[in-house]
């Protein structure tokens, strides 16, 4: 484990309400979960920004895979069961079903799904494993996490997926609460 690793964890360990979140999905006993994106990605943003107060996610974003059960209303009722633990706002995705909403291959894994989300300081993710014991995934790697850059996977990079990625960094328009991104290939576009 490096040490910006290292960091990231004791970030998230310290985190009594992230701790919480993840100790509340693991009572679920998915297989293969994980907790992902802006979860983690926000943390480490906030964190490099030094902000002092946690940024609101607008979904908390809850990843399984169970390829026996594909059915969405099978997600519906995982958010139901998470609202009686806590009113948040709750988004599970069995990443055995979400190829077909992207038009990829079938996914073989949690980690796989990850891997497939359309940039790299997004495709992040976190877990109690058996042990209680905090995982980090981050298939991309955390540079462009940490050092605030925001560039499509190779998925989206020079694909006719190309169109997804520029349009969820204009939507979601990260870089006017963090303010220190650096939004890699479409700077034309966000002026």
């Amino acid at each position: 484990m490096d040490k910006t690793e290292q960091e990231i964890m004791k970030w998230i360990k310290e985190d009594e309400w992230m701790m919480n979140i993840l100790q509340i999905v693991q009572k679920l006993d998915l297989p293969d979960w994980w907790i992902s994106a802006g979860f983690v990605r926000s943390k480490i943003w906030d964190k490099v920004h030094q902000f002092s107060d946690r940024t609101p996610l607008p979904d908390i974003d809850v990843i399984y895979y169970d390829a026996n059960n594909i059915e969405e209303e099978e997600e519906k009722q995982l958010e139901q069961r998470l609202k009686q633990h806590t009113h948040l706002p709750w988004s599970v995705k069995n990443q055995a079903r979400m190829h077909t909403l992207s038009g990829f291959s079938p996914y073989t894994s949690a980690m796989d799904g990850i891997t497939h989300f359309p940039e790299t300081a997004t495709a992040l993710g976190v877990k109690l494993d058996g042990n209680g014991s905090l995982v980090l995934a981050a298939p991309w790697g955390l540079t462009d996490a940490v050092s605030l850059k925001v560039r499509p996977t190779h998925y989206y990079e020079k694909t006719n997926k190309r169109i997804i990625y520029e349009n969820r960094v204009i939507n979601k328009a990260w870089q006017k609460h963090w303010t220190r991104l650096e939004i890699v290939g479409i700077e034309e576009k966000l002026l």
